[in-house]
């Protein structure tokens, strides 16, 4: 096994011994410590990994030992319940959710690397989640943070005592960061949307307005659509909130206050694209023909709507894998194994946009395929 590592001239690590005896760092830790009883078959490959390699744990290899306790804090942004709609939403916060597929992909490689994974949510406008963010670091070996959680400088701090991951956010000198192409993914929306349908008006439904993954798409969508000389229709009369109920409520108060509608509307992600196509079609407003609709994300169910759901698909559960690897690595090492980590989007086009339909029955469906359904 030693001939794994080709830095022959440097002294093993700790992370040398895990990966060698093909095992998660914790594993070494429990074996090192003899804590938790680990199996015995483990106990071995470890300490031949250890005699193989030479390695004396130095003072920083102890400290990481004696330190691990082998968890992963996960930390995201929810919308208060009191903006929740009693109507056909009222239940939604309780349905599997962007987030919720993003940490099932931190629960599975956490679980593999020996880890335990801690989740807190905090309210969006909370001022003293800080507090409890600082709470659940103390708790883990790392955190992982959902979206914009704190303010640059508080970031700057924590990040100094514990690694931290951040998903839609900026790298920083001590903080790593992955996120989705949102630039390329919309830009290929918008010219499709304006360019091969013509569309001349279109719209933008918001997420978080300090989302950085909304101010990326938003800004993108602008940009496309002012270059094709086409109307852009946004502002605080098109904000939602990421939630269906959020994109429902915005077709509500135009149509009730006779807003004139836009030809298509590009929304923040699937989720609020579904509220939106629910409620134009409760006003009798046919997608695509009358308004056209597309969302951001690919989630399941954007492929099992009537009509199926245009939209820019993002690897969900890869973002929360290499989130926990990053983060593993600067549990281990010290070092993340890259700082800034961007995963690639792919248009699918569908029904909403006024693309032809796709023939293909959903349950045979494979994710290779990056056009679902012929173009216009």
């Amino acid at each position: 096994m030693a001939e794994i590592r080709d830095t022959a001239n440097t002294p093993p690590t700790i992370y040398d011994v895990a990966r060698v005896a093909g095992v998660s760092i914790a594993s070494v830790s429990r074996v090192l410590n003899g804590q938790r009883n680990p199996r015995e078959e483990t106990r071995e490959r470890v300490l031949k990994a250890v005699a193989e390699l030479g390695f004396a744990p130095d003072g920083a290899a102890r400290a990481l030992s004696v330190r691990l306790k082998e968890v992963v804090g996960v930390v995201v942004r929810r919308t208060p319940r009191a903006e929740m709609s009693e109507g056909a939403f009222a239940d939604e916060d309780e349905s599997l959710q962007f987030p919720d597929m993003i940490n099932r992909g931190i629960e599975v490689v956490a679980s593999q690397r020996g880890f335990d994974m801690l989740v807190r949510s905090v309210d969006l406008g909370d001022h003293s989640s800080s507090g409890r963010i600082i709470s659940l670091a103390r708790k883990s070996d790392g955190l992982i943070l959902h979206d914009r959680l704190l303010e640059p400088d508080q970031l700057a701090r924590l990040s100094r005592q514990v690694p931290i991951v951040t998903l839609a956010g900026l790298p920083t000198e001590t903080t790593a960061n992955v996120r989705g192409d949102n630039r390329a993914g919309m830009r290929d929306l918008a010219r499709h949307l304006v360019g091969s349908h013509g569309y001349r008006s279109v719209a933008y439904i918001g997420g978080h307005s300090d989302s950085p993954d909304n101010v990326a798409r938003h800004e993108m969508l602008a940009a496309e659509v002012t270059a094709a000389g086409a109307a852009l229709l946004d502002g605080p009369g098109w904000q939602g909130n990421y939630l269906a109920v959020g994109g429902a409520r915005v077709i509500d108060r135009m149509i009730d206050g006779r807003a004139p509608l836009p030809r298509v509307i590009a929304c923040a992600n699937d989720q609020t694209a579904l509220g939106v196509m629910y409620a134009l079609a409760a006003h009798g407003i046919d997608v695509p023909g009358q308004v056209a609709v597309t969302g951001f994300d690919d989630i399941p169910v954007a492929r099992h709507l009537r009509p199926q759901l245009t939209t820019v698909r993002q690897p969900i559960q890869e973002l929360g894998t290499t989130a926990f690897e990053i983060l593993y690595s600067m549990i281990s090492t010290g070092q993340p194994t890259s700082r800034e980590v961007v995963l690639p989007t792919r248009l699918i086009l569908r029904e909403s946009c006024g693309c032809p339909p796709d023939p293909t029955p959903p349950a045979w469906r494979t994710t290779e395929l990056v056009t679902e359904g012929s173009g216009p």
